[in-house]
């Protein structure tokens, strides 16, 4: 290992403000706090830390699991841990405001479905499949990466734990795409939630991306050269319960799926859009496949000319891009809210906050139906934007973020 492990919080304001966008006593003191109650449960004077961080995607709504693109981007919160590797095959992990959790690596057998057991477990057996060494650890973590709120707190707890494996027992030798499938393996088969690979894969990589999903064994990423360093990405939690919201969820690749199984195909993007266009075979399907579906083909090519927007410069172009992903979300991807429902929380967030906008914009973020918005904004408005979107929502349901350039990573 060529990192040492902390004795103190010592290092520089550079490394809150490449995580974090700011030079900031809160992350400071943070650390400080979570080093201690480290030293405290463990008995020991000394850390490593890792930070793994939340996500967002900017554009590509519900098109990974038919692979499509996306537009994704790390946050500024993130989950930490602090952690040293203990001399059994046990790991053992607290949880700031959580007990204790421990796992025998003697008994990785799929049980605890639902649990934080369940995840470590899963990311401990997928790098043993393959071929990757683990072995026992202790750790304190930490979070800002909130629950519940669409940006991808589990996901950011699995490509921790990898990362703390690759630290520790593998030379750092496990790939970042390998990282992202073993997280993937202990979402679906060990936590028991089906996913595509959108988050683990924007937590992983860390920055401003374009992932293409295209390809089942190899997933594309290019970086977004471009920034969003003049605005202010703010998360508006509109209060909706995701309860009883599953079939909803899965309805949206089922019904992709379906009209891709019309044309003989597994996925949508391996059904050519002309010939989607002039098929017969449409009226044989039902109306929504249909419209989800033509969401899925301008979404992907709203990827492709958000990124070039970036790219040059153009934020004007980019910031159209995501609105025109917004309606395409609301009209015909029509994860909003849920039909015949008068609960539209989603739909109220959008145009209450539209309001004060001034000349930033907003849409549905992550799975919908109820949940989160995403609106961005200028910096110079932001301050302003979440004085009365605290009014109407209440202050802790507004949440400021900035894109993270760092993937997760050992300090």
């Amino acid at each position: 290992m060529l990192k040492l492990p902390f004795k103190d919080i010592s290092f520089s304001d550079d490394v809150f403000t490449e995580l974090y966008g700011e030079k900031s006593e809160f992350q400071r003191q943070r650390y400080q706090n979570a080093f201690t109650e480290f030293k405290k449960l463990f008995n020991v004077n000394e850390t490593y830390i890792c930070s793994s961080s939340g996500r967002v995607e900017l554009l590509g709504n519900h098109t990974d699991h038919n692979g499509g693109r996306v537009m994704s981007c790390a946050i500024s919160l993130d989950t930490l841990a602090f952690f040293l590797p203990n001399s059994m095959k046990t790991i053992n992990v607290f949880s700031e405001g959580y007990g204790k959790i421990s796992v025998d690596l003697d008994d990785l057998s799929v049980s605890d479905k639902g649990t934080t057991k369940a995840l470590i477990k899963g990311v401990a057996q997928g790098l043993i499949d393959l071929g990757y060494k683990v072995g026992g650890f202790n750790a304190y973590v930490t979070s800002t990466v909130l629950n519940g709120a669409g940006i991808s707190s589990s996901a950011a707890f699995e490509v921790l734990i990898c990362e703390i494996f690759n630290f520790l027992f593998n030379n750092g030798e496990i790939s970042i795409e390998q990282k992202v499938k073993t997280a993937h393996f202990a979402e679906n088969v060990y936590f028991g939630k089906p996913c595509g690979l959108l988050d683990q894969s924007a937590i992983a990589y860390g920055g401003l991306k374009k992932l293409d999903f295209a390809n089942k064994d190899k997933i594309k990423v290019e970086n977004v050269d471009g920034n969003l360093d003049d605005y202010t990405l703010i998360l508006i939690n509109t209060g909706g319960s995701h309860e009883n919201l599953t079939d909803e969820y899965a309805a949206i690749p089922a019904e992709m799926k379906t009209v891709a199984k019309a044309f003989g195909k597994e996925r949508l993007i391996e059904v050519n859009e002309n010939e989607f266009y002039n098929a017969d075979v449409l009226k044989k399907l039902s109306d929504r496949a249909i419209s989800r579906a033509i969401h899925f083909f301008e979404e992907n090519k709203r990827v492709d000319r958000a990124a070039t927007a970036l790219n040059n410069r153009d934020h004007a172009d980019f910031l159209s891009c995501v609105k025109e992903s917004g309606i395409s979300s609301l009209c015909k991807l029509q994860n909003c809210y849920v039909a015949g429902s008068t609960d539209q929380s989603v739909p109220k967030a959008l145009f209450l906050s539209e309001k004060y906008l001034n000349g930033g914009v907003n849409r549905v973020h992550g799975g919908g139906f109820a949940g989160t918005i995403l609106n961005i904004v200028k910096n110079d408005n932001a301050d302003f934007f979440v004085e009365n979107a605290s009014r109407l929502f209440g202050k802790n349901n507004i949440i400021r973020l900035k894109v993270r350039k760092k993937g997760t990573i050992v300090i």
